[in-house]
C-alpha cells in the first residue's frame, strides 16, 4: 500500500490557481540543464516495508542505548525516568509549542512558570525566561542583551577560549553585521585571567564557562568584581547537572547564566532538539529575550498564569524588541520541568555526585595506563577529563568503535595544541563494568 497526498486533479487545480499551465512551466526559471535531473530512485514501498528498511538503516548507527558511550562535549547521556515521557504526552500540554493564546494554555503556562522558578533557583539568579532553542542560542542572546540594552552602547564582547567552540561560532554568526567585536579567544591557551585583562570601557560582556569545554572547574572568585569595575556584565555558561554540586553562578556575582538543558531528562537524539537556559538579575528583566510567564489571580480570585513579558518583535515594535527569536523550546522545557520536579534538589545533587565520582574513578584508571596520561592532572574537573594517548584521537576512536565503545571527543579539531588528546565524559549511566571495559580496551588498542 502506498500513499500520495495529491491527485492529478489537485495538481491541476493548484497550477490553475497560480496561473501556471504545467509543472514544466512552474519551473521554467530554473536552468534547463539542472531542471529535472535523472534520479536513480527505487520504486515505492509499503508502510511495512518502509519501516523495516528504516529500522535496518537506523540499526547501523552506534547509539547510547546499545553501546557504552564516553562522548560528551556538550551533549550527555543521562538517565531520564520513564514518567518524563509519559507526562509530556498528556493532553494538557498539547499546545506546548507556543502559547499564542496564553489564557487558554494554562497547562503550558504553569509548566513554564515552574521551569522558570527552578532555573532561577538552580542558577542563583532572580529571573529566567521560558527557554531558548539550545545553549549556543542562549549565549548569543545574552550577548545581544548586554550590548543593546545596557546603559552605554558598548561594542566589545570578550569570550574565553575554553568556551564550547560551537557556542563561540554561533555567537559570531548570530551577531555578524551588528558592528560588534567578539574577541579574547584568539589564543586557544589563554586563561580567564588573561582574557579579563582585556576589559576596557568599550567592553559590554565577558563570557566564561565552568565547567569549561575541557571539563575543568574554573576558579571564578573575584572575577565579577573585576568585570563590574570595568562597567561590563559577566555571563557564565554552566552545565545544569553540575549545579547540583557547584556554587551557582549567581552566587559568584554573575549577571547572566546560560547553558544547555539537554542533561535535564532530554535524550541525546543524535543532536536535538535541545533546550537553551537563560537566567539573569531582576534589573535586566526588560532586556531578557523571549517570553516570561508570571502568576496572578483572575476576577474570581483563582490562581492563573499569564505571559508577563514578551519583549520580541511579534508583540512590540520591532525597534524596541530585545530579540526576534520567535519561540521557546516548549516541549523540551516541559521535559526538563518534569525531570527537575521528580529529582528535587537532593536527587539532582545525587546525580551530580555520581557523575563526579565515576568520572574521577575512570580518570584515575586511564591515567595509569602505559602510554596514556591525564593532560591536566592538577586541575579540578566535574565529569569530563582530557586524556593524551599514544595515537591520534580519531584513530583511537575507530579502534574503540570496532570493539563496541563510543569513545571521547577529538580535541585536536578545535585546539591544535591538544594533539592526540581526547575529551572523555562519564555520567551516572556508565557502570563500573563499562568503565573497566574501556580501560582494558584502551590498553589493548593503543598498542595494536
Amino acid at each position: 500500500m502506498t500513499y500520495s497526498p495529491h491527485t492529478d486533479q489537485d495538481r491541476q487545480d493548484m497550477l490553475a490557481a497560480i496561473g501556471a499551465g504545467s509543472i514544466a512551466e512552474l519551473f521554467a526559471d530554473v536552468p534547463e540543464a539542472v531542471r529535472f535531473p535523472e534520479l536513480d530512485l527505487p520504486g515505492p514501498l509499503s508502510e511495512m516495508e518502509t519501516l523495516r528498511e528504516l529500522s535496518e538503516l537506523g540499526g547501523a548507527n552506534a547509539n547510547a542505548q546499545a553501546s557504552p558511550i564516553f562522548l560528551g562535549a556538550g551533549a550527555y547521556h543521562h538517565y531520564s525516568p520513564s514518567i518524563v515521557n509519559h507526562m509530556i504526552l498528556r493532553g494538557e500540554f498539547l499546545t506546548a509549542y507556543t502559547p499564542y493564546q496564553p489564557e487558554i494554555s494554562q497547562g503550558t503556562l504553569q509548566a513554564i512558570f515552574e521551569y522558570q522558578s527552578m532555573v532561577a533557583a538552580l542558577t542563583g539568579l532572580e529571573v529566567a525566561n521560558a527557554s531558548h532553542y539550545d545553549g549556543a542560542t542562549s549565549m548569543a542572546e545574552a550577548v545581544i542583551m548586554a550590548v543593546y540594552h545596557g546603559r552605554e552602547k558598548r561594542r566589545k564582547v570578550l569570550v574565553s577560549p575554553a568556551i564550547h567552540p560551537q557556542y563561540r561560532a554561533v555567537v559570531r554568526t548570530y551577531t555578524q553585521g551588528m558592528g560588534l567585536t567578539i574577541t579574547g579567544d584568539e589564543d586557544p591557551q589563554a586563561t580567564i585571567e588573561s582574557v579579563a585583562a582585556q576589559l576596557d570601557k568599550d567592553t559590554a560582556l565577558l563570557i566564561v564557562q565552568s565547567p569549561n569545554f575541557l571539563g575543568q572547574i574554573e576558579d571564578l572568585g573575584g572575577l565579577a568584581e573585576k568585570v563590574h569595575a570595568a562597567g561590563a556584565l559577566l555571563c557564565v555558561a554552566a552545565d545544569p547537572i553540575s549545579l547540583g554540586l557547584l556554587l551557582p553562578p549567581g552566587h559568584l556575582g554573575a549577571d547572566i547564566c546560560v547553558g544547555e538543558g539537554q542533561s535535564l531528562g532530554i535524550p541525546l537524539s543524535f543532536g536535538g532538539p535541545y533546550l537553551g537556559i537563560l537566567a539573569t538579575k531582576q534589573e535586566y528583566v526588560r532586556s531578557l529575550a523571549g517570553r516570561l510567564v508570571g502568576e496572578t489571580v483572575d476576577s474570581r480570585g483563582q490562581r492563573g498564569y499569564v505571559t508577563t513579558l514578551n519583549t520580541r518583535e511579534q508583540h512590540i515594535k520591532r525597534e524596541k524588541a530585545s530579540s526576534n527569536i520567535c519561540t521557546n523550546q516548549g516541549l523540551m522545557m516541559l521535559a526538563a520541568t518534569v525531570y527537575l520536579s521528580l529529582l528535587g534538589k537532593h536527587g539532582l545533587k545525587q546525580v551530580a555526585e555520581t557523575c563526579y565520582l565515576k568520572a574521577h574513578y575512570a580518570a584515575k584508571k586511564v591515567g595509569r595506563l602505559k602510554g596514556f596520561k591525564l593532560k591536566f592532572p592538577d586541575v579540578p574537573f566535574f565529569h569530563e577529563f582530557v586524556v593524551e594517548s599514544p595515537l591520534p584521537a580519531a584513530e583511537l576512536n575507530n579502534r574503540l568503535l570496532e570493539r563496541g565503545i563510543i569513545g571521547g571527543y577529538d580535541l585536536s579539531q578545535d585546539y591544535p595544541s591538544l594533539k592526540n588528546c581526547s575529551l572523555f565524559a562519564v555520567t551516572e549511566m556508565n557502570t563500573k563494568e563499562e568503565i573497566d571495559f574501556l580501560v582494558e580496551t584502551l590498553a589493548e588498542v593503543a598498542h595494536d
